[in-house]
């Protein structure tokens, strides 16, 4: 018998049907993204509500300024807008609207991070482990707003140097800069948790010290 497989939808062509005001077409758009961009949006804010009115939020200025993305990557022009929404809700959450991002220098050199990126299963995988994703995500909530940006873009969600920087508008030696940073507060957050994590993890703990 023959086997029928469903043809993938192209994206450059959901893009331009969207651009023209195809509502459909942009939802299967946001079908595509729509988990990697709820991953983002949580990881940088830690509470399910707030992370889905993000996107939502996200989304709809995305759709009313589609015509503005000229190529590149789509899923980091939509974590850009995700990115964006969340960093309101967080200046609100704080009360701070003017507070500052966290200052970064260029040219730092990026550490090894294997520790963290291997074993498998991926970071995201890890974050599912109730107990584990529990401590990850207590350190990552620690961190200045643009600490956890930086981690859940580039090492949760699996976005590269030049996506993230997209994202992020900023230089992708920006990027790497603060990423550097974000991981050494990781890794200074985790000590508290050392005597709980799993075995994988034991090799960075020279490193903390």
């Amino acid at each position: 018998m023959e086997r029928f497989t469903l043809a993938q939808p192209d994206e450059s062509d959901l893009i331009a049907r969207a651009q023209r005001g195809d509502l459909e077409a942009f939802n299967d758009l946001v079908l595509l993204h729509q988990d990697a961009l709820f991953n983002i949006a949580l990881r940088t804010l830690n509470d399910e509500d707030r992370a889905a009115d993000a996107v939502q939020e996200a989304l709809i200025s995305a759709f009313r300024s589609l015509r503005s993305f000229h190529g590149g990557s789509l899923r980091a022009w939509l974590a850009r807008a995700v990115v964006n929404k969340c960093y309101d809700d967080y200046r609100r959450a704080t009360r701070h609207p003017s507070l500052p991002l966290m200052p970064v220098v260029d040219g730092e050199e990026m550490e090894n991070w294997d520790w963290l990126r291997d074993p498998s299963p991926s970071l995201e995988d890890r974050f599912d482990n109730t107990e584990l994703g529990g401590i990850l995500q207590a350190c990552m909530t620690s961190l200045p707003f643009q600490a956890r940006a930086v981690l859940a873009l580039v090492d949760v969600d699996g976005l590269s140097y030049e996506e993230a920087a997209a994202a992020l508008r900023v230089p992708i030696g920006t990027v790497k800069s603060r990423l550097a940073r974000a991981r050494a507060a990781m890794r200074l957050s985790l000590q508290n948790y050392a005597h709980v994590l799993p075995s994988a993890y034991q090799s960075f703990q020279p490193a903390l010290a």
